[in-house]
């Protein structure tokens, strides 16, 4: 069996089966055996330039020659070991995203312990429920994860990775509200020559047989439309801010070819045709740098009430104010900003208020938010009560409202892409 045999039996695809392997092994064995053979019978080939002498006649290059022969085995049966037990394909790892992609989705995360020490805490009985549970858990960040969208963003460059990742909060019964974004403001698509995608963020909801159909309905709609992130952890208010770091940590992981990011709620109206404009006329529009913008709160205290739904007790804020922020409505930020922010949350501990959250990790990074005057996070305010508060001339040149129920979204999105549209005789005054 000659070398250049040997060499294109080898170079053939190997399936990956047990059969298979011995097969190969079985063939490895034979060469083996022949070249042994060779070396055996080495000391009978006589060199013709030199009469009477044996080629390697000495004991000591025989030996080294079997040696060699020995070294070349052992590193031709760990070179088909290797061979055989690689993945059949693989593609050009150019992020975190395509090493990952190859692995199954875990869904045994262990479960986070209770931590039952809080209870001890002076007033702590004195706390709602669900502050109490926060607290409880306040120290879990690891939660498994039930549905994800792994190809939600491409490799290489401009070939339909998203300029802007939409990352919409929804609740698992909130169907309807996710069906008329995605044929809304929240439908993937080319704008103006760059990609939207859309992801909507939700935990679970209910116990026993609720939490199941919820899933299934989840999980039926991931199938047909390829655009939910869920975590088995209690989608709550409280754990907005949770949902927020998870989705931070599976973007840096997924998606890190997004040059920007929208976060917002399943109940605004966001002009997504706008915001494709505001960001490319950005001087740096591809995500580098540090970009954070919304309805900027400078002034915002800490909420004591304990019958309110933002109460903070002192003991998760003792500040008197909070770091600037942009209301949670909805906001825009870099693919800068957002790694930035994870990695200052690595080291702050959570808070039940997911907007002043990001603010701290901002602060902490000395990057500081910024006000844009077409967002209205707490709702558009229109110049007279004798107008249509849903004029769409009203909503044509903002970026964001909030507060809006499934056919006012479905109805004003059309409105607003009317071509015989005039605004011109109306005085708008955003």
């Amino acid at each position: 069996m000659s070398w250049s045999h040997c060499s294109v039996s080898l170079s053939h695809t190997l399936p990956h089966t047990l059969r298979t392997y011995y097969d190969k092994m079985d063939q490895l064995l034979q060469f083996s055996t022949r070249f042994s053979a060779v070396f055996k019978h080495f000391e009978n080939i006589r060199c013709p330039q030199v009469k009477n002498v044996w080629l390697y006649r000495t004991r000591g290059r025989r030996r080294a020659l079997e040696s060699m022969a020995l070294l070349i085995m052992i590193s031709l049966c760990v070179l088909l070991i290797l061979y055989i037990t690689t993945p059949e394909k693989y593609d050009k790892i150019t992020s975190q995203k395509m090493v990952r992609e190859a692995q199954p989705l875990e869904m045994t995360t262990p479960r986070c312990e209770q931590n039952m020490s809080v209870a001890n805490i002076e007033e702590f009985s004195t706390f709602p429920t669900a502050m109490q549970d926060f607290l409880y858990y306040r120290h879990c960040r690891n939660f498994p994860m039930l549905l994800t969208v792994p190809n939600k963003c491409t490799i290489p460059k401009r070939s339909g990775e998203p300029f802007i990742l939409l990352t919409i909060k929804s609740s698992p019964e909130n169907y309807e509200r996710r069906s008329v974004l995605r044929k809304t403001w929240a439908a993937e698509r080319l704008q103006n020559g760059m990609w939207i995608r859309t992801v909507f963020l939700t935990g679970t909801t209910g116990t026993g047989f609720k939490k199941q159909r919820l899933n299934k309905l989840l999980k039926l709609e991931n199938t047909k439309y390829q655009d939910i992130l869920q975590w088995d952890f209690t989608d709550s208010f409280y754990n907005l801010t949770l949902k927020q770091v998870l989705f931070l940590d599976w973007m840096q992981n997924w998606c890190p070819t997004a040059d920007f990011l929208f976060n917002g709620d399943d109940d605004v109206f966001a002009n997504t045709d706008n915001m494709v404009e505001f960001l490319k006329g950005q001087r740096d529009n591809n995500g580098s740098k540090h970009l954070y913008i919304g309805q900027l709160l400078l002034t915002s205290p800490p909420v004591r009430n304990k019958n309110s739904k933002y109460f903070i007790p002192e003991l998760i804020e003792k500040a008197d104010m909070y770091a600037p922020y942009c209301s949670g409505g909805g906001y825009l930020y870099s693919r800068f900003t957002a790694r930035t922010i994870l990695q200052m949350s690595q080291s702050i501990t959570l808070m039940p208020i997911d907007d002043v959250y990001m603010g701290m990790c901002l602060q902490r990074a000395g990057l500081r938010p910024m006000n844009h005057h077409g967002v209205f996070a707490n709702g558009l305010i229109i110049p007279s009560d004798k107008l249509d508060i849903y004029d769409p001339c009203y909503y044509r040149e903002i970026i964001l409202s909030h507060k809006f129920f499934p056919h006012q979204i479905f109805l004003l999105w059309d409105e607003i892409h009317r071509k015989d549209l005039n605004c011109s005789k109306k005085e708008v005054n955003l």
